[in-house]
Order: structure tokens, then C-alpha cells, then sequence
């Protein structure tokens, strides 16, 4: 590998994680069109911010945060897969550690704090909480893949 790509390649895998990311997001949307509660996550994260609840939340802020936060958990994960990649090498348990982290982190961080905070009738909570696992659940099974072969030709 020539020296200038070598300086290259890890701010080239942040930049492409953005990438992939919106790529996961946008597939995550498709996956959650399809659920019963399926949208209502990025409604909850905005009624948190604002202080409402989930249907008086503001859409275009329920828009905003959900891509952003979408597009930005691509570089997380580049930054999980590279930590891995240090503690047991290049390969498929580094890239399963990765993969598994992130879901843990996404349906954690979703669960026990912006839905814990909002009010919801308990069957509810339960609905959205399954309907945002299942949903992180695609967009870990499309970043990952993504992230994987583009970090094998880097």
C-alpha cells in the first residue's frame, strides 16, 4: 500500500461509516414503514427533547434526529470494529463483537433512556420498544455488511 493511502484509510472508513450509515437508516426506514409502531421512534426521541409526547412531538425535529442520529451511528461502528480489530484481530469475531455492541448500545440507549421518559401506556412502551429492536436489528444487518467488504478493500 503506498504511504499516502495508508494515512488515508482510517478517515476514509469514518467518512465512508456516514455513509453507510444513511444507507442503514434509509433501509431501517423501510423496516419500520411495515411495523405497528414502527415510525413512532424518532417521534419519542423529539417529544423528549421538547417535552411533549410522542404524537405533539414535532415531526421535522423527529426527522432530523433520526437521521442524524442514523448517519453518525456508522461512524460508531467503523470506531467499535477498528477497537475490536485491536483485541482480536481482523475477521468475523472482531466484526460480530463490532455488530453486537452496536445493537446492544441502539436498542440499550433507545430503551432506558428517551422511552423511559416519555408517557406511554405500558403495552405501548412494550410494542415500541420491540418495534425499535426490530428495526435496529435491519439497520445492523445492512451497515455491517456494507461497512465489512468496503474495510476489506481499504
Amino acid at each position: 500500500m503506498e504511504p499516502s493511502l495508508a494515512t488515508l484509510t482510517v478517515p476514509l472508513q469514518f467518512a465512508f461509516g456516514v455513509l453507510a450509515g444513511l444507507l442503514a437508516t434509509l433501509a431501517m426506514d423501510r423496516a419500520m414503514g411495515a411495523l405497528p409502531e414502527g415510525p413512532t421512534p424518532p417521534f419519542v426521541a423529539a417529544a423528549v427533547l421538547t417535552e411533549t409526547t410522542p404524537r405533539a412531538a414535532p415531526e421535522r425535529l423527529a426527522f432530523v434526529i433520526h437521521y442524524l442520529a442514523g448517519v453518525f451511528t456508522g461512524p460508531l461502528f467503523v470506531w467499535l470494529l477498528l477497537t475490536s480489530e485491536g483485541l482480536f484481530g481482523r475477521g468475523v469475531t472482531a466484526t460480530l463483537v463490532a455488530a453486537g455492541v452496536l445493537y446492544a448500545l441502539m436498542v440499550g440507549f433507545f430503551v432506558l433512556i428517551p422511552l423511559a421518559q416519555v408517557d406511554l401506556h405500558p403495552n405501548r412502551r412494550s410494542t415500541v420498544g420491540r418495534d425499535w429492536a426490530l428495526s435496529a436489528a435491519v439497520y445492523v444487518a445492512v451497515l455491517v455488511p456494507v461497512v465489512s467488504v468496503v474495510f476489506v478493500l481499504l
